[in-house]
């Protein structure tokens, strides 16, 4: 098998233990995985630079869900229509919305109790 070097111009000095790790990767991973990989860092990176990197689903369900009352959860649930119009404006998709509307649900049955 051929070997090849490939020099690499980075912003910081890397540390011993993170020159060994990159040597690691590109002995045991092909070239294709790597630029694949190393273009969603890139795509990532972009996003999260420019601020919008849109949060997981999962966080946003507990965002919407937290610390709110039996009460609350009623009205909303009262006042649905509403509620999907402002999940759309914030750019929510239906998925997540029919989940936080179940969350919803299970809140006011348990706490009503």
């Amino acid at each position: 098998m051929e070997r090849y070097e490939i020099k690499l111009l980075v912003s910081k000095k890397p540390t011993d233990a993170q020159a060994r790790k990159i040597q690691e990767h590109f002995a045991e991973i092909p070239l294709e995985e790597i630029l694949a990989g190393l273009h969603f860092a890139k795509s990532r990176w972009t996003a999260k630079d420019a601020g919008v990197l849109k949060v997981g689903r999962k966080s946003i369900i507990k965002k919407e869900i937290h610390s709110v009352t039996s009460e609350q959860a009623q009205w909303r649930l009262k006042n649905w229509k509403t509620m999907i119009a402002n999940y759309r404006r914030l750019g929510y998709s239906y998925p997540t919305i029919s989940r936080i509307k179940r969350h919803f649900a299970e809140i006011s049955k348990k706490r009503s109790k």
